[in-house]
C-alpha cells in the first residue's frame, strides 16, 4: 500500500528557493545542508518536498523542457483559501482558479525556479 509521496525539487540556489517555499507558500523547513547528500525537506499538512542542489547543468522546469506540463500537483479542497493567501504574498500565477477541461478546479502558480504547481482537485459536472 502506498501512504505518500516526496518530491524531489533539483534547485539552484537551494537557500532562495528555501526562503521562498517558507516566507511565500507558508511551508515550514528541516534543513540538512550538512550531510554528504545536503537537503533541505519542507512540510505543510501533510505535503512533504525535499529540495536538493542541481550539480550538473541547472534546473529546468518540465515547461521549459517539454513545452508544456506542472512540475507538481497538489490536491486541496481550499482553492480559494489558498488562492487569496498566495495572492496576498505576491506569488506568480501562471493560470487562476478555473474549471478544467479534465474535470479539475485547479490554479497554476510559479516558483522562484519557474516551477509550474498546480493545485486542485476534481470536480463533479
Amino acid at each position: 500500500m502506498l501512504i505518500g509521496l516526496s518530491p524531489i525539487f533539483p534547485c539552484n540556489d537551494i537557500e532562495e528557493t528555501t526562503d521562498f517555499y517558507v516566507n511565500k507558500l507558508g511551508f515550514k523547513a528541516a534543513k540538512y545542508l550538512n550531510v554528504s547528500e545536503p537537503h533541505v525537506c519542507l512540510y505543510r499538512d501533510s505535503i512533504e518536498i525535499v529540495l536538493i542542489k542541481a550539480l550538473f547543468g541547472g534546473y529546468k522546469p518540465n515547461h521549459v523542457l517539454y513545452g508544456y506540463g506542472f512540475d507538481a500537483y497538489f490536491y486541496t479542497e481550499t482553492q480559494e483559501k489558498l488562492e487569496q493567501e498566495f495572492n496576498e504574498n505576491r506569488v506568480n500565477f501562471v493560470k487562476p482558479l478555473r474549471n478544467t477541461g479534465y474535470n479539475n478546479k485547479e490554479f497554476v502558480i510559479e516558483d522562484c525556479d519557474g516551477r509550474y504547481l498546480a493545485f486542485g482537485c476534481k470536480f463533479n459536472n
